[in-house]
């Protein structure tokens, strides 16, 4: 009897399949496991990996690693997560002329205008001047209303306050004549003193008017044309914001650098095309469709995409030991996307929202990785380990053991960094392709556009649904639907939009964003990147061209099992008329195990 491990090395896990083959050629299988790949996708760092799913399949199996015969890998493609799918936008490097700042809970209503003052300083000043004071942590609020009041007893013209600790309601409560106050700026001290500045709180439920436009910023410090363009970046910042501070620097302290988004090089088989960043998603994925099959690409230098395509060869080339001219980038996705920018002069870490793109590159590297993975895992293990077959002609293998299918079939295997695409005729002709971008790029595209900071955080959103807790014991679902609780919630819950895992387990997520919002993020990301991915690659595996001439396509892969992207691809392929759905691996595993129980079924017919 000769016992087989099918291991597929995927970007996000580590899949086998174990089973025994009797001298008739009949499957029996053993086991499955599941673990994390360690280290990028096709690189000697995903051995401690493989070795963790092999035993973990032996023991639930029941045997050891001497009674393996044979150990069967995937050829494995690296797509760069956490090293390609950065945001590529025009940056603009400037001490702005102004900063600006939006606390939670600010006080009074109003705009007001003036000199930047230390609040210490009121006694010294004349009356008639028109002054913001400016309030650091260690005068409280009781002081601060006295000190603003006493001033203005004196004729001194209080026109609005900035303040360090979170007291603008006590300190406007206080007052004799309400100024707005906006509290919360931790960088106080970067505050210059004796600077005009203008200090502007919306009723509760607006938004500020004057400084969230270029042109009141203009009005309120007489700005020149050329001054308030530098002022752009700042406006945008305060869209929305219920209250806003901004304060003119002095002169000199401008200082600006532009490094451009942009053009990318992508060369094909025949010729090459040049595009610009700026041109969008849309117009990158249409030369990259022209130009397919390709042969690399390339970043202009000098600029933002230039730098991050030549990070991705360097960073391939110390992993796989490969000359850094030999990183030929095989295909890239290109999707629009909105991205949070720190606006430089900021007091409290202010952001404006900028329009990016995001890319996903797939480096294409010789054989050389995989053969030392499969040397290592001989020598550790003492069992022949070969390379056995391309990812997407397993999957398909894998996916028609699925009950109710049969040739003609495709497959769309939906991973973490790559969505392949495969058909098998009736005839048993395969047709299969690769194409960068799945799971890690929405993960990257929701942490980007959300400005969270935190991929882990970015990938809980991207795997379960969100409600909002509206009291301590009831719960509104992102569906509307409502649920209430015996016991009380959490009191950190309340008033949170939450991550709901399995169904109990709620996570705050920190960010003031909307459910709304934060639903709708989660939502495109997924569209862009997987709905995109989906038609591309089944245009490409039709021999026509034509996908209204497929009949059956099967979702197989981790990010198959996700709540709503089976839902989004089988939509947009309804129109087509095309039967749409999750595989079943083998009856029982569900959409996971595809290229690992294909790895094993190949070794029967020697294909792959």
């Amino acid at each position: 009897m000769t016992v087989i491990a099918g291991v597929d090395i995927g970007n996000s896990t580590t899949e086998v399949c174990l089973a025994s083959i009797d001298p008739g050629g009949q499957v029996n299988y053993l086991a499955s496991s599941t673990v994390k790949t360690t280290g990028i996708k096709g690189t000697l760092d995903n051995l401690p990996g493989v070795v963790m799913a092999i035993q973990e399949a032996l023991e639930k199996a029941g045997i050891q690693a001497r009674d393996l015969s044979l150990i069967r890998l995937n050829e494995a493609t690296p797509v760069i997560g956490d090293v390609a799918m950065e945001t590529i936008t025009e940056t603009i490097i400037t001490e702005s002329t102004m900063i600006g700042h939006n606390p939670a809970t600010p006080g009074g209503i109003g705009l007001g205008t003036g000199i930047t003052t230390l609040i210490k300083h009121l006694p010294a000043k004349n009356k008639g001047e028109e002054v913001i004071c400016v309030i650091p942590a260690e005068v409280d609020y009781e002081e601060a209303a006295a000190l603003i009041n006493e001033a203005t007893a004196r004729g001194i013209q209080v026109r609005g306050a900035v303040a360090q600790n979170d007291d603008a309601v006590l300190i406007v409560n206080r007052l004799k004549g309400k100024i707005p106050v906006v509290d919360e700026v931790s960088q106080i001290e970067r505050v210059p003193l004796g600077m005009p500045a203008a200090v502007e709180v919306a009723e509760p439920g607006q938004a500020v008017q004057t400084l969230a436009n270029p042109y009141g910023i203009a009005t309120v410090f007489k700005l020149s044309p050329e001054e308030t363009k530098m002022v752009v970046p700042i406006a945008r910042a305060l869209m929305g914001n219920r209250s806003a501070v901004v304060i003119r620097t002095p002169r000199g302290d401008v200082k600006e650098r532009k490094i451009p988004a942009g053009s990318l090089i992508i060369q094909g088989t025949k010729h090459k095309e040049t595009v610009d960043i700026e041109e969008g998603s849309e117009a990158i994925m249409a030369t990259v469709k022209k130009l397919a099959p390709l042969a690399d690409v390339y970043g202009e230098p000098g600029t933002n995409v230039g730098g991050m395509l030549e990070k991705v060869r360097s960073v391939m080339s110390s992993l796989t030991g490969q000359d850094r001219s030999e990183m030929k980038i095989q295909d890239i996705l290109a999707v629009d996307t909105i991205v949070p920018q720190k606006v430089r002069g900021g007091v409290a870490g202010e952001f404006a929202m900028e329009s990016a793109i995001g890319l996903a590159a797939m480096v294409k590297t010789n054989r050389l990785p995989m053969e030392q993975i499969a040397a290592q895992l001989t020598r550790e293990l003492g069992v022949k380990t070969v390379i056995a077959g391309v990812e997407a002609n397993m999957a398909l293998q894998g996916a028609l053991t699925t009950p109710g299918t049969a040739k003609p079939l495709a497959i769309l295997d939906l991973g973490g960094g790559s969505s392949d695409g495969a058909l098998i005729t009736r005839d048993g002709q395969v047709h299969a392709v690769h194409l960068a971008g799945a799971g890690d790029m929405v993960t990257m595209l929701i942490n980007s556009e959300l400005g969270l900071e935190d991929l882990n955080l970015a990938e809980e959103i991207k795997k379960y649904s969100l409600g909002k807790v509206e009291s301590l014991f009831h719960l509104r679902l992102e569906d509307g639907t409502v649920r209430f609780f015996e016991k009380s919630l959490p009191p950190q819950l309340f008033a949170r939009v939450v991550i709901i895992r399995n169904g109990e387990d709620m996570v705050p997520i920190p960010a003031q964003h909307s459910l709304e919002k934060i639903r709708n993020v989660r939502r495109e990301a997924k569209k862009k990147v997987f709905v995109t991915n989906a038609l591309r690659a089944l245009q490409e595996i039709t021999p026509t061209g034509n996908i209204r001439h497929l009949e059956y396509v099967v979702l197989v892969g981790g990010s198959a099992l996700d709540f709503e992207i089976p839902g989004m691809i089988s939509d947009a392929l309804a129109e087509y008329g095309i039967v749409c759905g999750q595989g079943n691996i083998r009856g029982t595993e569900g959409p996971r195990n595809a290229v690992a129980t294909g790895l094993v079924l190949s070794f029967l017919d020697g294909k792959g």
